[in-house]
Formats: structure tokens, C-alpha cells, sequence
């Protein structure tokens, strides 16, 4: 005799960060239909039965939001699986948090009635179901991450100044960092970044040196947040 097997709906959920207007912001969709219509969520939905999750991803957000085919980093954050965490019954969802550079405003599509950027620090009173417990997890992954990996470019065009790096670390981790002493660990970290071809002014003043991200995944020593364990500062 077989055993009865459960039954529950797969959904995918995505943070998508990025850094516009010198603040971290996340996408946001209004809701179009029920549960919670009319409120703000993350863009999401439920995995078609002949797709992987990767893929319902990156179709949620193209359906939700009008973005797709945009230079990311996509990574697996966590899974969310408290009852009731669903009112229409039973849902397991899989978060996705993603990176990318200033992208462009999203426009709103399938069950989505709008679609914008909003900052991190003011949208957690809004979001329906589970979504600022997903937010909050997907930003304090961002900002250890920036800690430990060279994930900061993410957040960069393809070749950036040391300025504009410190800046992504700044605005992800709500701290003011020594321009000098930045730089110098910045670029002492074997692997971090590589000196591209030519300057930009774009900083203002001199011409300044443009990078790209090195090979290197790990940081060693990692660059910490002030304030934490291991910091100098």
C-alpha cells in the first residue's frame, strides 16, 4: 500500500536589489488579484509543472515586472515553508536574491496591477504574506556577502572606479568608509578587482582609474563592516 504523499504548491520569490538614487532598493509589485490584491509584494509566483526553479524565476520576474535578459547575480537564498504562510493553502516557496546594476523602471504585467523600485528600509511594513521576513533574510545575505566575496561589483557597471565600488559598499551597509583606507584594502586583495583600459571624470575631479571585477570568489583578508568582529578599520 503506497503512502498518501502531501500535497503543496511550489512558488519562487525574488529580491531583486539595486542601488539607485544613493539608496538599496528592492522590486515591488502590486498585487492584481487575491490573496492580499492591492498590497505590495515581491514579484513571485508558482512553478509550471515542466520547469526547473531557476527558470520560473526568471519567468515570474519577465511576467511581473517587463525586466528580463538583464546582467544579474541570481543565487538560491532560502526555503519558506510555514503553514499558513498562504492563505489560498499549503505553499513551499524558494527565494531567489539578485544583484544588478541601476536597472531601469519595471512595468507591470500578468497578476501584477504595478511595479517599482522602493527602499529596503521602507518596505517592510508593506509587504503581504512572508515577504519582509524574505527581504530582511535577502538583505543581511547581501551585506555579509559584500563582506567575504567580490559581490559588490555585482552592483557595478562592467568596469567601475574604486570610488564607485566604496560607494555600493556604503549604500549596502549604511556606513560612511575611509576613502584611503578603502582603497588600499580594496586593492590589495589578491583577486578583487583588475585595472581595466582607460579613466573616467565621471567621479568629478581627476581622471580615475577604471576596474573589473578579478577571478578571484573568496576575499581574503575580507573587507568587514565597521563595528564587527575582525574590523580595523
Amino acid at each position: 500500500m503506497k503512502a498518501d504523499i502531501p500535497l503543496a504548491g511550489v512558488a519562487v520569490d525574488l529580491v531583486i536589489l539595486t542601488v539607485r538614487e544613493d539608496t538599496l532598493m528592492a522590486l515591488a509589485i502590486r498585487r492584481g488579484i487575491p490573496p492580499f490584491k492591492g498590497q505590495w509584494a515581491l514579484p513571485g509566483g508558482f512553478v509550471l509543472p515542466d520547469e526547473d526553479l531557476t527558470a520560473a524565476a526568471r519567468r515570474e520576474l519577465a511576467e511581473e515586472t517587463g525586466l528580463a535578459d538583464f546582467r544579474a547575480h541570481l543565487e538560491q537564498l532560502a526555503t519558506y515553508g510555514t503553514p499558513g504562510r498562504d492563505p489560498r493553502g499549503r505553499v513551499i516557496s524558494v527565494a531567489y536574491l539578485a544583484l544588478a546594476p541601476d536597472l531601469p523602471l519595471p512595468s507591470a504585467g500578468s497578476d501584477a496591477a504595478a511595479a517599482q523600485w522602493m527602499p529596503v528600509d521602507a518596505m517592510a511594513g508593506e509587504l503581504a504574506f512572508d515577504h519582509p521576513q524574505i527581504l530582511a533574510d535577502a538583505v543581511e545575505r547581501a551585506r555579509a556577502k559584500l563582506e567575504y566575496t567580490p559581490l559588490a561589483a555585482a552592483f557595478c557597471a562592467e568596469t567601475f572606479t574604486i570610488a564607485e565600488l566604496r560607494h555600493v559598499y556604503q549604500v549596502v551597509w549604511g556606513v560612511e568608509l575611509d576613502p584611503r583606507n578603502f582603497h588600499r584594502k580594496v586593492t590589495s586583495t589578491r583577486g578583487f578587482v583588475i585595472p581595466a583600459d582607460g579613466t573616467t571624470t565621471r567621479d568629478g575631479g581627476r581622471p580615475a582609474q577604471l576596474f573589473s571585477v578579478g577571478p578571484g570568489d573568496v576575499l581574503r583578508p575580507p573587507l568587514m563592516r565597521p563595528g564587527t568582529v575582525g574590523d580595523d578599520r
